[in-house]
């Protein structure tokens, strides 16, 4: 049944007037994770006092509020959004108690480095698991996560929406939150066509998520209040497949549990927080990109999959590039625009841009670099591994403004757009662009025979 979390259990009627004092807390966030955790375990809780939220990793989300109207009757207020640099100021100015980590895709060395910040201040360091965070579903939920962003997650989502839609099951995909707009209108959002997407003013890395669930009749639930979300997605769905952000674990709790994993980055499926959770918990462990990666990667993800989890299942899975127009790569000087998250803090060094254009034969990858202005010069300060390539950055009109002209700017004969959508649709560009799509391929095809294992799947008892 949907609802709170564990941990939100309290007396009802309680009133902050409490003998005991008062918990004074500090949530660090990225605008989705820390929302939901402040949803289903503090909102109504009179035990605790939610001071502020941090925020990091997305350009432009601190310095806003949590709106009243999201934050419940205890905070008539709102609650204040700051940067993470004050992390410290914050904590002694108000006297914390307990800050809590909730954002995802950081190693855990990182992790461990903010902990010796707040406890050197004095106070609490806190993660909240999925008992205390997961909300109960009324139908079936598959959980789609990574180890890291830009696994294959998304098309791995896709794959499986295909099968279960070409199955006879109605099919709602819930997106991890991207609230980058106006919180107080983004509690519930739902994108079944592309006018849905202009509707809500939707971001490039919106897009990335939804277009391509879109186009593949899939309707798409997402927003901050995922209690109110799961109702609606219930009501028109047998099945609820939950799309993961970053390498968060899911807000609900799944019946089936599938987690992708990167043999290009090997290694990292042990190094990163939530990551390593999500490889621990699966039910099934899908190893993509195995037509790119180095065998002896591949190998050395199979082993780690088997220390930390030895009874999930294994699926080998190729990405298969394929490019739109075809043939239009070889020989040209090209600028390969790939996912920003993937490549950002991600911290991959390609993606299927680079790997398509290398496949067909590029004369040269162009460097943007030299070419770029305003926020995208700083996105390649911030993150010095981006190599001859450029991430589709576009959290707001400014900056897809900035892209657009870093495109318009550097000097190659054709656009390789690595990342899932076109552009085009809202940006004039001054070369010719080949799209790059990449699809899951299983190896040895046992998805299907999984999913009629674990589902209630039709003609299964017949």
């Amino acid at each position: 049944m949907s609802g709170n979390g564990a941990g939100s259990g309290h007396d009802e009627g309680v009133s902050r007037s409490i003998t005991r004092p008062v918990v004074k807390v500090l949530i660090m966030g990225a605008a989705g994770r820390d929302f939901h955790n402040f949803n289903t375990y503090f909102r109504d809780n009179p035990a605790y006092e939610v001071v502020a939220f941090t925020a990091t990793q997305i350009p432009g989300i601190a310095n806003r509020q949590y709106p009243p109207q999201l934050a419940g009757s205890l905070y008539p207020l709102g609650i204040p959004i700051h940067s993470e640099h004050a992390l410290e100021d914050l904590i002694h100015q108000h006297q914390i108690d307990q800050v809590i980590f909730a954002y995802s895709d950081v190693s855990h060395e990182t992790v461990m480095h903010i902990a010796s910040r707040v406890l050197a201040c004095g106070a609490d360091f806190r993660l909240l698991g999925p008992r205390s965070t997961m909300l109960r579903a009324h139908k079936p939920v598959i959980s789609i996560t990574a180890v890291r962003t830009g696994c294959g997650k998304s098309q791995t989502t896709r794959y499986i929406g295909r099968h279960l839609r070409q199955a006879g099951f109605r099919v709602a995909v819930v997106r991890h939150p991207m609230p980058y707009g106006d919180l107080k209108i983004q509690a519930v959002q739902r994108f079944a066509v592309y006018d849905d997407l202009d509707r809500e003013s939707c971001t490039i890395e919106e897009r990335e998520e939804y277009e391509p669930l879109i186009a593949n009749g899939l309707a798409v639930y997402a927003g901050i209040d995922y209690a109110a979300i799961l109702r609606r997605a219930e009501s028109e769905a047998d099945i609820i497949l939950w799309d993961g952000g970053n390498n968060d674990f899911s807000f609900y709790q799944p019946d089936l549990s599938i987690v992708v994993v990167d043999p290009h980055r090997a290694g990292d499926e042990t190094l990163y927080h939530p990551g390593e959770t999500n490889l621990r918990m699966a039910d099934i462990v899908i190893i993509n990109k195995i037509d790119s990666a180095d065998p002896a990667k591949v190998e050395s993800v199979r082993s780690a999959i088997a220390t930390a989890n030895p009874a999930a299942t294994v699926v080998l899975a190729n990405s298969r590039i394929t490019s739109e127009p075809p043939d239009q790569i070889y020989g040209q000087k090209v600028l390969v625009i790939e996912d920003g998250p993937t490549i950002t803090h991600g911290q991959m060094a390609y993606g299927a841009g680079v790997i398509a254009a290398e496949r067909q034969g590029a004369r040269e990858l162009v460097d943007p670099r030299p070419y770029a202005t305003g926020s995208i010069a700083e996105t390649f300060r911030k993150w010095p591994q981006i190599g001859p390539l450029l991430p589709a950055m576009g959290y707001s009109q400014e900056q897809i403004e900035e892209l657009e002209d870093t495109i318009n700017r550097t000097p190659a004969d054709r656009v390789v757009f690595g990342t899932p959508i076109d552009l085009r649709r809202f940006m004039t560009l001054n070369k010719p662009a080949v799209r790059i799509f990449y699809e899951l391929e299983e190896i040895h095809p046992q998805l299907e025979l999984i999913l009629k294992e674990r589902l209630p799947w039709p003609g299964k008892l017949s």
